[in-house]
Formats: C-alpha cells, structure tokens, sequence
C-alpha cells in the first residue's frame, strides 16, 4: 500500500499548484480531506533537527528567532537505489543535489512570498525528497509558536502563527506530532498545549520528546515516554539530535543516527524503551499510521470528490463557454447566443415562458375598459347635437334631411377611438420591451458578455421601436378608414320618419325639434357603438400583425445584418467577457480536472485493495 502516499503526495502538490489548500474557504477542499501529519512545536523545541533526523540531512535553514515563515509541506520518497535529491513544487524538473542549495532555495522561496521581512505566509512550500535513506511520509513543517514578537514583526505575530497551526491541526484528518523539549517542564510545553485544545483525548496525536541527552544529572523523561506523566494515545517516541557542536562540525546525519541508536541501548534508564525510540523508528511509525488513516478514508475522499466533481461541472456550465479565437468561431458564437435569447424571448410569447398573457389582458381588458370610457352619449348630447347639425347646414336647411351633420358627428365620435388604439399599441410595447429584458436576463451566455448584452438589448428594443411605429401607423389607419367611408346599409335599415322635424320657416336656430335632433343622436351612436366593435377586434389584429409576429419573426434581423459586416476585433469587442468570470471559468477548469485525476487515482486504488 506504499503508492497510497505517493498518490497523497501528487493530489497535495495539484491543490497547492491550483491555491487550493483550504485556506480561508469555507467549502470543504480535498486539501482538508487528505490525511497529512503536521510538525508542531515552539522555537528551539528541536523541531528543525527532529525533521532533518527523519530525512537524514541538513537541507532547513537555521537561525535565531522564527525561521520557518511558511508551512513546508515535505514529501519523502523511498528509492530502492540511485543518488538522493530534492525538487521543489515551484520548480518543477529542476534536481537538487547539493542540500544546502535546497536550505538556501527555501529561504529564498519564503522572502519571494513575505518579501525580506518577518512576517509569515500560509502559503505553502512544496519539497520532495528522494532517498534511499527514508521511508515514504509526508510532513508539514509549521513555524514555531512563539511567546513574543521579535524587532521587524508585527504585534499580532504571535496570535497569527498560533492561528496558522490551528488551521491545519484542527482538522479531523491532520496527525499531529506534537515536539517538545525534555529539558523543559512538559506542562509549559507549547506543542501540548495547542494539540490538547484540538485532540483533547490525544487519538491523532503522536508525541516527541527532544533533547533527552540535555537533561540536568540525576533527572530523566522515563514518565513521559512510558506515557505515565502525559498519556497520548500513541506511545511517545524519545530522539537525541545532533548537537550545535555536531551541526558546525558538519557530522554526517547517518552517523548521528547510528550514535542515537547507541544512546537509547546503552542508557540504564532508556534501555528497556530502545526498540521505540530515534528518529528512525519515529519516521517508520508515523509512515506506517499514515498509510492506514490514508486507507480509511479512501470511501469518504471518494464521496467528497464525486460530489465536488457535481458540483464544479454545474457552476462551470453556468458560466458558460470560453470565447472562440477566429473571426468565425466568434461569429458563431455570438449567432448561437442570438438564437438562445431570441428562443427564449418566443417562449414568452408563447407561454412556454409566463409574460405573454399579458398582452391578451390588454386586448381583453385594457382596450374595451378604454373605449367605454369614450362616453359617446356624453358626446351626442341634445345640444352637441344641435350645435353640429346647426353648424353643418351652413347658411340654409337641408332641403331632406341633414347629412353633412350625420358624417360630422360620426367623424368626431369616432376619432376619438385613436386614443384607444394608440393606448393598446404601447401598451403592447412595453409588455415586449419587458420580455425582452426577461430573456436576456435568462439567457445566461449574455451575463458573460456585457458589451453583447447591451448590443443585443439596444438592437431588439431599436426593432420594437419600429414596429410599434409601424403597428400605430396601421392601426390608426383602421380608426381613418371607418372615418372615410360610412356604411350606408347601417343607416338605410333605419326607420324613415314621414315628418323630418325640420321647418325651414323657422330661424336658423330652430329648424329641428328636440325629438329630431334626439333621434339624430341615438341613430349615430348606434352607428359609432357598432363600429367601436368591428375596432375592437380589428385593433388587436393590426397589433398583433405588426408588433407581436414582427418581433417573434424579425426582431435581429437588422443585428445579424450589422453582424456580418464586423471583423474579428470588432467581434472581439462584443465579446468582452467579464475578466472576473474568465478567472473564474479557468480555476473551475483546472480544479475540476484535478477532482477528475484524483477520482480516476483513488478509484484504481481502491479497487486494487
């Protein structure tokens, strides 16, 4: 089950390739989910040499105050043979042999991050290590907690590295080591204290006693490390590092182990726990727990990325496509995103869609309620009557009856429906100006696309303008047409009175008597009713005709003609996506391909088992 490791090792690397290590989310990530054991422990704990130990080489940097300002995330790889060398994330296919090269290419990575200050960073380093002197592991390197902030850091320094450490440590599939110095009173210990508060019952928490060779005479950490003065539940592991005198002497760290080895056999007090202590067996212990946490929680890592995988795949539709190179690619589609508004805008119309009833209210509704305000009656009264039929006669009396009075008063009556029909025509308009913002906002390939958005809204609501012209133009034209020319048989079924109710000897001012002129009145708004009627189902006709079918038929038409003159940069232009949501698209993608990788990874791992 070795390849268990190198397969967390490669998704750990591909999170922090993407920046997604879980840092400020407050989504779960496949960072969090990947068991990882994390180095925790105050300055000059011994945690540096602890780590060397394990890796059997000087390769961190040193010096006084916080070094490590980054995490490390250091990933050992067991060769069967071959020269020992280190690669970092940052540099891929570069090889380095010369450790000290990799110490100084850390300090060099941290400064590149947190520029030359002291302040610290959570993003993390990413180093492997090749060797025939390892075992294959994974650990992260976090700076050291510290009680005070030195000169040239912050005041907050203390409480945002204390925080960093919780951030990985609290979580569930994090093993903590917890380094503590033996010449130290384990209860002052930081590494403890910290590792209490997030695994209070010690069940992920492995202990680690440093400089045992330092305790003052007469005292030993036999309590600690048979677990009687701070229970865990793993056995604590004792390690003697080199000593400064040994660091400057440049002693080979195979020796030191050896000579570590040697201590814990032939120590009286330390003999009967030799088998468990040294770096060495701290290093196969914690290769050997890591394997199995990795194995139990393959089923869950499963889950989370099926789901995430769900997840990525549907925002990434939302956001739709990525913007065509060629000319003709970005003619395409900007066509295809056309044709989804102008479908989706149809749908409206034809109530696939809610909004297109509303124009049958104004036709149902809004059209008859206008024309029985028209209040013809009102304007066929006595005296109106009187006034026209008086006024049409002109100097003297029709000798039959009083026609020019007749078209008078229907022409006045009826031309009043233009306010009605020109009411229906934008009120029909607005209701198709409304639908079209309904149908780009639907349409989610325009919300990628602000400037075609605008083109696409002006260029519809320029068509709309149009037809309504045209629609008021026809329209009105039907209200002329039933001014121009009356129907005769309307009047010719009427009853012919004997008496005409004229008398041409009386003054011109009484040559028709009240109930002439009354029935005169009545005739005529039998005649402006009826054909109030016939315009009430012609007008929605004529609306619809030249506004409705106009715009479901022909509504870009004028756009798409424009579109075929345009270059490539012109059609560019259209195609301004915003530059938040290309960011976004492209995170989407290569974290989607990395869920894609590890599911393909864990899946023939797990079916291997």
């Amino acid at each position: 089950m070795e390849n268990l490791i190198a397969l967390v090792n490669r998704l750990q690397r591909a999170c922090t390739a993407l920046g997604d290590h879980g840092e400020e989310s407050s989504l779960p990530t496949l960072w969090d989910a990947l068991p990882s054991i994390a180095v925790v422990g105050g300055q000059s704990s011994g945690k540096s040499s602890v780590l060397e130990s394990v890796v059997g080489k000087d390769f961190l940097p040193r010096g006084s105050g916080i070094v490590t300002r980054r995490p490390l995330v250091l990933q050992l790889h067991r060769l069967d043979e071959g020269r020992e060398y280190a690669e970092f994330g940052h540099l891929p296919r570069k090889r380095f042999t010369d450790f000290a090269a990799v110490r100084k290419e850390i300090a060099d990575e941290t400064d590149r991050e947190t520029g030359r200050s002291k302040q610290i960073s959570s993003v993390p380093i990413y180093l492997s290590i090749y060797s025939p002197n390892v075992v294959n592991l994974t650990l992260i390197d976090l700076p050291g907690l510290t009680k005070v902030a030195v000169e040239g850091q912050s005041d907050s320094i203390v409480q945002d590295i204390e925080n960093m450490v919780r951030s990985y440590i609290e979580k569930p599939n994090c093993i903590i080591l917890a380094v503590s110095p033996a010449n130290q009173d384990l209860a002052t210990s930081d590494a403890i204290k910290v590792s209490r508060e997030v695994d209070p019952k010690g069940e992920r928490t492995f202990g680690v006693l440093t400089k045992i060779d330092l305790m003052d005479k007469g005292t030993n950490a036999v309590e600690i490390l048979e677990g009687k003065a701070y229970k865990l539940q793993f056995p604590w592991i004792g390690v003697v590092n080199r000593s400064q005198a040994d660091i400057n002497k440049n002693v080979d760290m195979i020796a030191a182990r050896r000579r570590e080895r040697e201590y814990f056999s032939s120590t009286p007090e330390y003999k009967h726990l030799a088998h468990r202590m040294g770096s060495e067996h701290l290093g196969k212990v914690l290769s050997k727990h890591l394997e199995t946490v990795i194995k139990s929680r393959i089923p869950g890592l499963q889950s989370l990325i099926n789901k995430t995988i769900i997840e990525l795949e549907t925002e990434l539709s939302s956001l739709g496509k990525p913007i065509a190179t060629d000319a003709g690619g970005k003619l395409y589609m900007i066509m295809e995103i056309c044709r989804s508004f102008d479908g989706n805008f149809k749908e409206h119309l034809d109530g696939v869609r809610p909004g297109g009833d509303k124009i049958y209210y104004v036709f149902d509704n809004q059209l008859p309620a206008a024309l029985k305000r028209l209040q013809f009656d009102k304007q066929l009264s006595l005296d109106n009557v009187r006034k026209l039929i008086t006024e049409a006669d002109g100097y003297q009396p029709h000798l039959i009856a009083p026609e020019q009075g007749y078209r008078r008063l229907i022409e006045s009556s009826v031309i009043s429906i233009k306010g009605p029909a020109e009411a229906a025509v934008d009120a029909v308009h607005a209701i198709l100006k409304e639908l079209i913002h309904k149908a780009i906002s639907e349409t989610a390939e325009l919300k990628q696309y602000p400037s075609l958005r605008v083109e696409v809204s002006n260029a519809a609501i320029e068509s709309l303008e149009s037809m309504r012209d045209e629609s008021k133009r026809a329209t009105l034209q039907l209200v002329e047409m039933e001014c121009s020319y009356l129907t005769v048989d309307f009047f010719r079924k009427l009853p012919q009175d004997i008496e005409k109710g004229g008398n041409p000897t009386h003054s011109i001012f009484d040559r028709y008597n009240d109930s002439y002129l009354r029935k005169i009145g009545s005739n005529v708004l039998s005649y402006v009713n009826m054909v109030c009627a016939s315009l009430r189902n012609s007008i929605p006709k004529s609306v619809v005709h030249c506004q409705v079918r106009e715009a479901k038929r022909s509504l870009l038409d004028h756009f798409f003609a424009d579109l075929g003159k345009k270059e490539g940069k012109q059609l560019g232009t259209l195609l301004d996506e915003d530059p938040s949501i290309m960011k976004r698209r492209l995170s989407l993608a290569k974290r989607l391909e990395l869920y894609r990788s590890a599911q393909a990874e864990i899946d023939s791992v797990a079916w291997s088992k």
